[in-house]
């Protein structure tokens, strides 16, 4: 199993590497999911992300995740091959938290080699989940 830490990770790189390793057929959980950073202007993040929210009804959909650990598994299923049997199995190896949960606190955590680039803007998830209105299961 690969525990790996979000905090101050870029949320399409995360994604990708877990998705990667879930094909693999390797078991991902991703913790601190509520301090994974979204690169871009935040007030159009978070316009792009209500303006999703108000598609639909809430009886009939689409349904969209709105605590920081659900937009995170949904970024990885965005990276693998959903239509397909190997991506489907693929995406329930992946698990992850908008904390760090009790039962992973005693074991290892890897944290990704990635740089963050400077001069850009960014959000993490748990401050649009608070910006939304939608913060749930995040610390």
């Amino acid at each position: 199993m690969i525990i790996i830490d979000g905090s101050r990770q870029v949320m399409g790189r995360l994604a990708a590497y877990a998705a990667k390793q879930a094909l693999l057929g390797n078991p991902v959980t991703i913790v601190n999911c509520s301090k994974v950073i979204i690169s871009g202007n935040p007030k159009t993040i978070i316009a792009d992300f209500k303006k999703r929210l108000e598609i639909g009804t809430p009886k009939w959909g689409p349904f969209y995740p709105k605590t920081p650990a659900g937009i995170m598994r949904r970024a990885c299923r965005g990276m693998l091959p959903w239509k397909k049997q190997r991506g489907k199995e693929a995406y329930h190896k992946i698990k992850c938290h908008g904390g760090l949960p009790k039962e992973l606190a005693d074991k290892e955590i890897t944290k990704l080699e990635t740089k963050l680039i400077k001069n850009v803007d960014w959000i993490t998830l748990g401050d649009l989940c608070n910006r939304i209105g939608k913060q749930k299961g995040a610390k």
